[in-house]
């Protein structure tokens, strides 16, 4: 298995290299319909016009400019780039509270640069990292060299860590007292702490902060049902990043949680597994934004791959419909959701994540919405909606492809055929290239 691992990474590496070497001047994309990440319906007869890292116009097929260099992708859509707004690039094991500490920060960097770039192959053009299993930073030294064009991957934010109170859901609930284990997460306890905490996430390049506002459901030891912080410590903390203009992100399963994090002001909700009326009219009056993450929880069902197995399947099992209805209730009373997988580390198969946006069409979004969920939804929790997000002119050409329409099937974002990232192809399977001027 390490063996076929290394074939893989030199693969996706080499990969990655030759593809790159592919650059034109002026691309134009041509499909069968164009999903924009904005209007409600499939755009026909048009061409996405690329030039340099941008989009620069879009108009019919038969105004191609002359020294565009075509890119046809018949029996396909283009559509924005896919937006993954709750990731762990860098868990490597399933049991990820077992993983954390058995791989150095360097080795996890290694596996989470292959990991991100499987992603990238698969139409995630932008990821947020909601904490992860690393001691260090390594997440953040990944971004600067993606950044600095040394390798090529997704375009990353997030938060190194989740701060968690002691004995809550990023810290570490199965030693003895005598053991001396540092958790996953930061542990903070009493608003200095927390303060302090936060700074030191931002000194090493978070833009996000990770709170853990509850307990969780993939940890041993604590309760999801239960809230973790006290109103004095999640203010504090929101307090912190914001003077410092860095978003919180609150992990929240009980309802109380959500509640407190919103009225603090988190920009956004993570899971939010109890959430009811109450919190669905203030997710509208604060416009705090949701990232449910369904699917993860799916994938895990009956698994026997958690240590937290039975909490995990409790509530997978006999409270997802319940759950999924009020998701559905908060879409149409106006909340605005984003899609997160929590799911796609080095040992998930990346294609994987795109299931997400099945659940969210179970939960009552339209096709079409849920694709906004994971494209110009998510650019607008980000804050990066003058960049990416949408098939506009000016954004940047983060484009994608898939089989067919992904309005009659949602499973058709699992395996894209093309994918661009600021206006440089990854990958094209299709592979047709013709210089319309020949």
């Amino acid at each position: 298995m390490p063996i076929l691992n290394a074939l893989r990474l030199a693969l996706i590496v080499l990969t990655i290299t030759l593809i790159s070497n592919v650059s034109a001047e002026q691309y134009a994309l041509v499909a069968d319909g164009v999903i924009d990440g904005k209007s409600n319906d499939l755009l026909k007869g048009k061409a996405v016009i690329v030039t340099g890292s941008k989009i620069t116009a879009i108009v019919d097929v038969n105004r191609i400019p002359k020294d565009a260099m075509k890119v046809n992708l018949p029996g396909t859509t283009l559509m924005p780039g896919m937006i993954n707004a709750h990731e762990h690039p860098l868990l490597y094991k399933n049991d990820y509270q077992n993983a954390h500490l058995q791989g150095s920060s360097a080795y996890k960097a290694l596996l989470g640069l292959s990991n991100l770039q499987r992603l990238l192959q698969a139409g995630w053009t932008t990821i947020r990292v909601m904490g992860d299993g690393d001691v260090y930073y390594a997440n953040q030294d990944i971004r600067k060299t993606i950044d600095a064009g040394i390798f090529i991957g997704p375009r990353l934010t997030g938060a190194a860590h989740y701060i968690s109170i002691t004995g809550g859901g990023g810290d570490v609930n199965y030693f003895s007292p005598e053991q001396n284990v540092v958790a996953d997460g930061l542990i903070a306890d009493g608003p200095d702490e927390i303060r302090k905490a936060i700074r030191k996430e931002i000194k090493y390049g978070s833009d996000w902060i990770k709170i853990m506002v509850t307990g969780a459901f993939m940890s041993v030891g604590d309760n999801p049902r239960n809230v973790s912080f006290s109103p004095e410590e999640l203010s504090a903390a929101i307090e912190e990043a914001s003077r410092q203009n860095i978003p919180v992100a609150a992990h929240a399963h009980a309802t109380a949680g959500i509640n407190q994090a919103v009225i603090a002001g988190a920009r956004s909700i993570e899971h939010g597994s109890y959430l009811d009326e109450e919190s669905i009219a203030l997710m509208v009056e604060h416009q705090t934004y949701y990232v449910p993450t369904i699917y993860v929880g799916d994938y895990y069902a009956n698994s026997g791959k958690l240590l937290a197995q039975s909490k995990n399947d409790d509530f997978y099992l006999s409270f997802r419909d319940d759950w999924l209805v009020m998701i559905g209730k908060a879409h149409k009373a106006g909340v605005k959701i984003a899609v997160g997988s929590d799911l796609c580390g080095y040992a998930v198969e990346s294609h994987v994540c795109a299931r997400e946006f099945a659940t969210l069409v179970e939960a009552g979004l339209s096709p079409m919405d849920a694709i906004k969920a994971g494209t110009s939804v998510g650019a607008e929790l980000l804050q990066w909606d003058d960049r990416i997000g949408s098939i506009e002119v000016n954004k940047l050409a983060d484009i994608i492809a898939v089989p067919g329409n992904p309005l009659l099937d949602v499973s058709a974002l699992e395996k894209p055929v093309f994918v661009m990232k600021n206006g440089q192809i990854i990958i094209n399977t299709l592979e047709n290239y013709s210089a319309i001027n020949n």
